[in-house]
């Protein structure tokens, strides 16, 4: 775009005339320009505003020849170069000096095979930092870039984990089939043996035994029967007839309920025992319907045998054991059923009560006349004392000494009550249970010391000991003994 020429201005006294027609007079001289008369400002020219603004506002971009490295646009996560070993070569003559060593030794794998962007291009100098700048800060483990490898995990990231201890296994379930004593309740054609009961030596044994207690009784009952007059001999022959009640049903039931405290199973409780109780009974050869399962509300671990059909075991010991352990409770109980412990334990108790009963009404009177004896002094308690014992005296030489064996019969049914759990622990075991009789066995030692432990703590910390008479006065072996004699069916061979 051309611009205006400036207009020279007019010299003062001169006429006006266009510029076409009247020449300007310039004085020639050689030496030196003409002086012009002008003493004003210099003439202004059109524009004088700024300079024009161009379009673009953003600054020169700056090459890298002419400043430093070009500043990386900033991004959540710096790129990662696949090789830190060596720097690229620079174009100058001389080399850089090696950029201080990386943390890690082996950086993780670039994920994409392209090349990072701002790579070094020939005849330029390459983006990375100087010498004298610091290596770039490799992120954290938590903000690292997906790798494209499932579960990898970049070095940097990696820690050592703490060694894990062995964590003990929970406890199977007792309805757990894989439990080491769980057993299949099907079984087969079942062979049932011809002598469904019979009567051991400590059948037998148990019976002589109660034979005082039995005399002791009869001679009660035949004092209480003088007052009949003429049925006297009636009144001891109903007495000696009711021991077959022991064998009746409605009458074991009663029994089971006042004495034992048991009750019938649930319909859930009766699924559970029925098919194990079929179980033991198809290996015992024995018809499992001529007894009755029963089940006691404790939260120990427990069973019994009485009369002649019942077989109870406790709530615990249905929910806690595994069928299998359950079958070598009840196949225990069995034994005592089939050996005849059960009807003969119940059978000398019955005969014998007569004379319990009259025994304990005599302490009690005993110990009334002896509280009214000391209201006389010293005097009153010989009295009393002589009176008894002129009384136990013609007792015993009438009945020739007889009422001094009731001394030593408790000890001697104690042990033949222990003698019979053993034979019942045989049974079971000879039944093919003596490994599940085994545990039951040593939980049954366990709940022992835990009520030791109890009885000690309510004793400020001493153990009570049991005197020696007590434990001859046990129905139960000890644990250790009863183990010793399942040794034989413990066998790997058997």
């Amino acid at each position: 775009m051309s611009q205006p020429q400036p207009v020279p201005p007019e010299y003062p006294g001169s006429p006006a005339q266009p510029a076409a027609q009247q020449p300007i007079a310039r004085p020639h001289h050689p030496e030196q320009p003409p002086a012009y008369p002008q003493t004003g400002p210099a003439p202004q020219y059109p524009q004088t505003g700024p300079a024009p603004q161009y379009p673009q506002t953003s600054p020169a971009p700056q090459y890298p020849e002419s400043g430093p490295a070009p500043q990386h646009p900033q991004a959540p996560e710096p790129p990662q170069y696949p090789q830190t070993a060596a720097p690229p070569p620079y174009p100058s003559s001389t080399p850089a000096p090696a950029p201080p060593p990386y943390p890690q030794t082996t950086p993780p794998p670039y994920p994409q095979t392209a090349p990072p962007p701002h790579s070094p291009q020939a005849g330029a100098t390459p983006p990375y930092p100087q010498a004298a700048a610091p290596p770039p800060a490799y992120p954290e483990a938590a903000s690292a870039p997906p790798y494209p490898e499932a579960g990898f995990t970049p070095p940097y990231a990696q820690s050592t984990p703490a060694p894990e201890h062995p964590r003990p296994a929970p406890p199977l379930s007792p309805d757990d089939p894989a439990h080491p004593h769980h057993i299949s309740t099907d079984h087969g054609r079942v062979h049932l043996s011809k002598d469904q009961r019979r009567t051991d030596a400590t059948a037998v044994g148990n019976l002589l035994l109660h034979l005082p207690n039995f005399l002791c009784s009869l001679f009660v009952v035949a004092l209480v029967s003088a007052f009949f007059g003429d049925f006297a001999f009636l009144v001891i022959l109903v007495w000696l007839a009711s021991g077959a009640l022991v064998f009746h049903r409605p009458t074991e039931s009663a029994l089971a309920r006042r004495l034992l405290r048991l009750r019938y199973p649930t319909p859930q409780e009766r699924a559970k025992l029925e098919p194990v109780w079929r179980m033991v009974t198809a290996r015992a050869g024995i018809e499992g319907r001529a007894y009755e399962l029963w089940v006691e509300d404790s939260d120990s671990l427990n069973a019994v045998a009485a009369a002649g059909h019942i077989v109870g075991v406790t709530r615990f010991a249905m929910n806690q054991l595994p069928n299998g352990e359950l079958a070598a409770v009840l196949a225990h109980e069995l034994g005592h059923h089939v050996g005849g412990h059960a009807w003969s334990s119940l059978l000398g108790y019955w005969y014998a009560l007569p004379g319990r009963v009259a025994w304990r009404l005599l302490k009690a009177f005993s110990g009334f006349v002896f509280k009214v004896s000391r209201a006389f002094g010293c005097f009153g308690v010989a009295f009393v004392v002589l009176f008894m014992g002129g009384i136990a005296l013609a007792t015993i030489s009438t009945l020739y000494g007889l009422p001094l064996l009731l001394l030593g019969v408790p000890y001697a049914l104690a042990a033949v009550g222990r003698r019979a759990e053993l034979r019942a622990d045989e049974h079971a075991a000879a039944l093919g249970f003596a490994p599940m009789l085994a545990a039951v066995l040593d939980k049954l030692h366990q709940q022992e010391q835990r009520t030791a432990a109890e009885l000690a703590a309510r004793n400020g910390g001493t153990p009570v000991e049991e005197g020696a008479l007590a434990k001859l006065l046990s129905s139960h072996p000890d644990y250790h003994t009863r183990l010793h004699h399942l040794q034989p069916y413990l066998q790997p061979g058997r």
